[in-house]
């Protein structure tokens, strides 16, 4: 089992995977060969779907979409096996986004000044939580107003904005950690769940009613720009995103342009 999970890490760091999707696969695969308790070379079609199957009821749709995903790489690059699992239905659920008024009770409940910095940065960029951890100081540019994501998602650099009112911030918080080689961390990135702490933190000082993730701050930031009538292939450009399907989500949250059809009872 363990030479067949070394060769699953094997494959997807060749073809450019993640480090996060290395692990989450690997999870996925590890339990996948501990349930059919069978050698490798033994397992068909039939064991990838029966764990497929017993397990979507202890998952959302969108990780059993994964652990399909999972399987599937795992058959063509490991196991070398002439089978591909159909992908479980996901369900389409629209994003949670804050309200402006929200958003400011969210910074001005953020606790420390280290806290407010982060999640200003997170809206005002829109980057995952991932992405935030791991941005250094030598990716921002304050005279162009501008930082870049190095190996975001799918292995890619992109530029995101930086907003002028936090700028004068972030160079009075850079002079007071002048060590940082991260823009919030020394040496090492810091973990994600450190950010989702904060969010849920202040979020809870805020007494916003609302699931608050890191996540949350970057549907805000898209749907804001959408309800502000930014184009959204800028939109698409600023998050990342491949497809333009992806970020059209938008477009059912945002309200502004809802707020301007004219009812035609008014016009009665």
């Amino acid at each position: 089992m363990n030479e067949a999970l070394k060769q699953l890490e094997t494959e997807l760091k060749l073809k450019g995977f993640s480090q996060n999707t290395v692990d989450t696969y690997r999870f996925f695969i590890e339990k996948f060969l501990e349930k059919t308790g069978k050698p490798v070379n033994q397992i068909n079609e039939n064991d990838a779907k029966n764990f497929l199957a017993n397990g979507m009821s202890g998952y959302s749709s969108k990780t059993n979409a994964l652990i399909s995903c999972a399987l599937n790489f795992f058959a063509k690059n490991v196991l070398h096996a002439g089978f591909s699992l159909a992908s479980p239905k996901v369900e389409k659920k629209l994003p949670i986004v804050l309200t402006k008024e929200e958003m400011k009770l969210l910074i001005e409940n953020s606790g420390s000044y280290k806290s407010k910095l982060i999640i200003l940065l997170l809206y005002s960029s829109g980057l995952r939580v991932s992405e935030l951890v791991n941005l250094k100081r030598n990716d921002l540019n304050f005279s162009e107003k501008m930082g870049w994501v190095r190996k975001g998602k799918g292995n890619k650099d992109r530029a995101f904005q930086i907003s002028e009112k936090i700028i004068e911030e972030l160079q009075e918080y850079f002079k007071k950690t002048p060590s940082f080689v991260y823009v919030f961390s020394e040496q090492k990135p810091l973990s994600t769940r450190n950010i989702q702490k904060i969010i849920k933190n202040a979020a809870k000082n805020a007494n916003v009613n609302k699931k608050v993730t890191p996540h949350t701050l970057r549907h805000s930031y898209a749907t804001h720009l959408l309800d502000a009538g930014t184009d959204i292939r800028y939109i698409q450009t600023l998050l990342g995103h491949e497809n333009l399907n992806t970020t059209q989500i938008y477009t059912h949250v945002s309200t502004e342009a809802l707020k301007k059809i004219k009812n035609p009872l008014d016009e009665l």
